[in-house]
């Protein structure tokens, strides 16, 4: 058997998965974000060891885990982990979702003119690189005292063996990896004050980096199993479900949107937001377009309207009579693709004495959806369109939504099994897979079993047409407007 992990903003999720590929054990603990301050999106690492203890001794009392082979791990992407040379954490970490390093991105991109060339990628404040360059700035201090920058998973890895290691997927999103050739960049690296010295060593996603150590062996009940070294968030995802070649592509609903497609080779569009990254399979490389808020608008709204939980706001939004006068900009935390914009707010336009709170979720669920499409068009035009699109993430159990988006986007999408395991289920996967190396990937690694494919209805797209063009019209014209 083997044990997923993935580290999420919202929650740790671990599972046990057998021979077969069958999930025969699964838990969850919570995480909570912390703001600090506008802009500010933090996680307290301590946080992520105590729910990662729980969730797999949760697992212990579900099934035997003396029979795990091995495990392997993914997590948020672009965190920024600090640590000193006593292996203490040194400050909170600073997520993927905070803005704070709009600044500091221009200046890295200042001093390294071709790095978009080394990168693939434009330097957003989102990466890991400006976040560092923040931090010299701002906490000289705390600067001085790291030895070591780890991305959220690779520090349970640190406290599970005590390596420092990474794997390329996650690497490519700090912006210090040169993506096309699977290897640091000191040129990045020295934009913002630091060398390979500091960086944990890379590794192919099905790769061994080290072993569970004797403590932790003895105290989860299972022997001292090799950890593979996985993937970030958004390829383990595609992992789980089986996206492992050119032509297959992917719509994750989580705290964020994401679309990603595969290629077997490097390709880039920097200039559209449009991320380039490592695959976690060796040989392989995706594109990727991001939305930072997707699901975590449902939850902001069924929280802030009151609706038991996001389920029960989903249904509501179902009964509710549509009014094309309401739109929903979904840029709670900012935007990435295609505006590249840290500093977008999220809007609420068209109210009158007449609307809902239903109606209002149902503009939520469409503006999420017209964002998602935004994504979709920038990565089309880059890589062009894929054989398939498979629905993964927590938003994507909502058959109403489903069917909701392909009708936005005019598209099929496919919703299959592993939809909602998504990226623990990855990084099962890839700990399988680390341990046989002799199989090939595509055997351990299946597209999952289709559940059902939505098609579009040609007058609700129709529709969403023209309501979408008056979305892009409303943050056009709320662009740089503050107070």
């Amino acid at each position: 058997m083997y044990i997923g992990i993935d580290l999420g903003t919202s929650g740790i999720k671990a599972i046990v998965l057998d021979e077969s590929g069958i999930i025969v054990a699964s838990k969850t603990e919570p995480l909570r974000v912390y703001r600090p301050k506008d802009l500010w999106s933090e996680q307290n690492p301590e946080h992520w060891w105590t729910a990662l203890n729980k969730a797999v001794l949760g697992l212990k009392e579900q099934v035997d885990l003396s029979n795990i082979i091995s495990i392997g791990l993914s997590g948020q992407m672009h965190g920024a982990t600090l640590i000193d040379a006593n292996g203490e954490v040194i400050r909170p970490c600073i997520l993927w979702n905070d803005g704070r390093s709009a600044q500091e991105c221009l200046e890295i991109e200042e001093m390294v003119p071709n790095c978009r060339d080394i990168t693939g990628n434009m330097v957003m404040s989102g990466f890991t690189a400006p976040k560092l360059l923040w931090v010299k700035r701002n906490e000289p201090e705390n600067f001085a005292r790291i030895d070591k920058v780890l991305l959220p998973k690779d520090y349970l890895r640190f406290r599970m063996s005590g390596d420092f290691a990474t794997d390329m997927s996650d690497a490519a999103g700090t912006s210090w990896l040169d993506v096309k050739n699977r290897c640091w960049s000191d040129k990045m690296l020295s934009a913002t004050g630091l060398t390979q010295r500091h960086m944990p060593q890379l590794y192919e996603g099905t790769e061994v980096t080290g072993l569970l150590s004797n403590e932790l062996a003895n105290k989860w009940g299972m022997p001292c199993v090799p950890i593979v070294a996985g993937a970030g968030d958004n390829a383990a995802g595609a992992i789980g479900v089986g996206i492992v070649e050119q032509g297959q592509a992917m719509l994750s609903l989580g705290t964020s949107g994401v679309y990603f497609s595969v290629t077997d080779t490097f390709t880039s569009d920097p200039e559209n937001a449009l991320h380039s990254f490592c695959h976690a399979i060796p040989n392989k490389w995706h594109t990727m377009s991001v939305m930072l808020s997707a699901a975590s608008c449902l939850a902001w709204f069924a929280k802030t309207a009151e609706f038991a939980d996001v389920k029960e706001m989903i249904e509501e939004a179902e009964k509710a009579q549509s009014s094309e006068s309401i739109l929903f900009l979904p840029y709670l935390s900012g935007e990435r693709t295609p505006h590249n914009d840290p500093q977008a707010k999220g809007a609420f336009f068209g109210l009158t004495p007449a609307t809902t709170r239903e109606q209002m979720a149902l503009a939520i669920l469409e503006g999420v959806g017209f964002a998602l499409a935004d994504c979709m068009d920038v990565l089309h035009e880059a890589s062009g369109f894929p054989n398939d699109i498979s629905l993964i993430g927590g938003g994507a159990r909502s058959v109403f939504w489903r069917q909701m988006l392909a009708d936005i986007f005019g598209i099929a999408v496919s919703y299959r099994v592993g939809g909602d395991v998504g990226p623990a289920l990855g990084a099962a996967r890839l700990a399988h897979v680390g341990v046989k190396p002799e199989k090939d990937i595509s055997s351990i690694c299946p597209i999952t079993s289709l559940v059902q494919t939505y098609q579009p209805v040609p007058d609700k797209h129709n529709q969403y047409m023209f309501k979408r063009r008056k979305f892009n019209e409303l943050y056009s014209r709320l662009k740089g407007f503050s107070f």
